[in-house]
């Protein structure tokens, strides 16, 4: 197993996770369950069912998109969202 690899990919998606809205949503499910652990488990279990799935279509766009591409893809995307976030188009 490369470590720098499964280290990198650990680091980056737990740093990611922190305080967004699926981790928000877990919080409160948890203050209205009486058994926590029924909250971690399905909770984890469908970070592991999503992170399935990112690894499945991804490896599945791999065939068709070259890698550069699809990380200019990805970094184009997480500017945009970046810039949605900071200067919201809809004002309330």
């Amino acid at each position: 197993m490369d470590w720098k690899v499964f280290l990198t990919i650990f680091g980056t998606v737990l740093l990611a996770e922190l305080g967004d809205k699926t981790q928000l949503a877990t919080m409160m499910f948890s203050t209205q369950e009486k058994n926590p652990l029924i909250v971690f488990v399905a909770a984890a279990l469908a970070l592991v069912l999503s992170s399935f799935i990112a690894v499945v279509v991804g490896q599945a766009a791999a065939k068709v998109i070259p890698a550069n591409l699809l990380q200019g893809i990805a970094g184009f995307a997480f500017i945009i969202i970046g810039l949605l976030l900071v200067f919201p188009l809809i004002k309330h």
